[in-house]
């Protein structure tokens, strides 16, 4: 059998590619949990920020979709401080909204990202996003 070095070299640049992307650190956002109460949905969202510093204020533009793909609200969720290392869990009530209407969370944007007393990129350059409930998370 023969293979090309063109074709080994394009094979190891999507590789090389795949492994960057793969490459860490990372702010994790995991929509965890959703709750259906009285006033509406409670979402759950466990944070971890695998930065070597602190992220002193973290607000995230976020876009709500109901089942059928409508955007139900344009909405800021404020993580607030994030410590490097640690786990963070965050909550938000979302009135008059059914958890089960609720068919997928977009995160559209670091509105807010502090580090070191300055603006930073990395809330949104670093965002890996999953959801371990029916509503799909993405960014």
């Amino acid at each position: 059998m023969h293979i090309s070095k063109s074709l080994i070299a394009a094979l190891a640049l999507i590789g090389s590619q795949a492994a960057a992307e793969d490459a860490g650190p990372f702010l994790t956002v995991d929509l965890n949990a959703q709750a259906t109460g009285e006033a509406g949905c409670l979402l759950t969202f466990l944070i971890d920020n695998a930065h070597p510093s602190e992220i002193e204020s973290a607000v995230f533009e976020t876009v709500l979709f109901d089942q059928a793909g409508q955007v139900d609200r344009l909405t800021l969720f404020d993580f607030g401080a994030l410590p490097a290392g640690r786990p963070r869990v965050r909550q938000f009530q979302l009135d008059g909204l059914a958890c089960e209407d609720l068919g997928k969370v977009l995160i559209n944007g670091a509105s807010t990202c502090r580090v070191d007393g300055k603006d930073s990129a990395i809330c949104g350059q670093s965002l890996k996003l999953r959801s371990s409930t029916a509503a799909e998370l993405i960014g």
